[in-house]
């Protein structure tokens, strides 16, 4: 009876300690350090807004767990979105860019969107996109790459970042854009989608077939006219450069000429005196003989 009663006691014991070591495992939590998390009570579902808290274990007791968010890079394709330039034509567009959630706007973030948060930024993202072509014709998307990728980059940046500088402006290429507010004055307005656009990369630029053709023959209308001015400003030159070699050579033979003239009456003047001072010598001579 007495072994019974201890064999019992140690079953109890055993099944104590699993119970224990069960519920300890169970109050920690993890963040791994690609995330963000707040503290949530599983029995109710309320978040703790109040601290945002990054990678690590936590003792949050068997009611408790973490709500996660990534705070790695987001990675966004817009893939063949239809743009208007100035011109008024419908051209394609797909661009890539990666976004970070910001650390101190999370709770606002949570507040506004909770965990749906991708779909608005991606939204957004492919109406800042519309905005920004319209300033582009059609010649510039494909010709002026370059100024066309740090527009779209600077107006994607605007809309989801928001107009706040950051606290640390070297951080990314827009992170204090011309005219962003301090932070201690900016609004939640102010602070965009609560992300930052750190990366952003221009892909295709799709220009539909009927596009191409009336762009092709604006192309050959405008090459034809430059051939042309410059035919006509190739024969205004040849005509003024006739002209001025003319010039130079009635120049040329009027400085002969006179030349000529010049050197015909020194000749003929020489020969005068010449002649004049050879008399007077014969004449000084027969004097002196007679």
């Amino acid at each position: 009876m007495a072994d019974t009663k201890i064999k019992i006691s140690v079953v109890i014991g055993l099944v104590l300690s699993c119970i224990i070591i069960v519920v300890t495992a169970l109050c920690f939590s993890y963040v791994e350090y690609y995330e963000f998390g707040f503290i949530r009570q599983r029995s109710t579902g309320v978040v703790d807004l109040s601290e945002v808290h990054t990678a690590g274990r936590y003792f949050l007791g068997p009611d408790r767990e973490f709500k996660i968010f990534e705070a790695d890079a987001h990675f966004i394709e817009l893939n063949d979105i239809a743009v208007f330039t100035s011109d008024k034509l419908e051209v394609g567009l797909t661009v890539y860019f990666q976004y970070f959630l910001r650390k101190e706007d999370l709770p606002l973030l949570h507040a506004a969107y909770d965990i749906y948060y991708k779909d608005v930024i991606k939204t957004s993202a492919q109406d800042a996109l519309k905005g920004a072509t319209t300033s582009f014709n059609t010649r510039d998307m494909i010709t002026s790459r370059a100024i066309l990728e740090a527009t779209l980059f600077r107006a994607v940046s605007d809309r989801i970042g928001g107009t706040c500088c950051r606290q640390n402006c070297t951080s990314f290429v827009y992170a204090c854009p011309l005219g962003c507010k301090p932070s201690v004055t900016c609004t939640t307005d102010d602070r965009g989608l609560f992300a930052d656009v750190r990366y952003f990369q221009l892909g295709s630029v799709r220009i539909s077939s009927s596009v191409k053709e009336r762009f092709m023959k604006a192309l050959t209308l405008q090459e034809e006219n430059d051939t042309e001015k410059l035919k006509q400003q190739a024969q205004i030159i040849r005509k003024n450069t006739t002209a001025k070699v003319k010039m130079i050579q009635n120049e040329a033979e009027e400085m002969l000429q006179q030349a000529t003239a010049d050197a015909n009456y020194i000749r003929a003047l020489s020969d005068a005196n010449y002649t004049a001072t050879v008399e007077k010598a014969r004449s000084e001579g027969l004097k002196q003989v007679t």
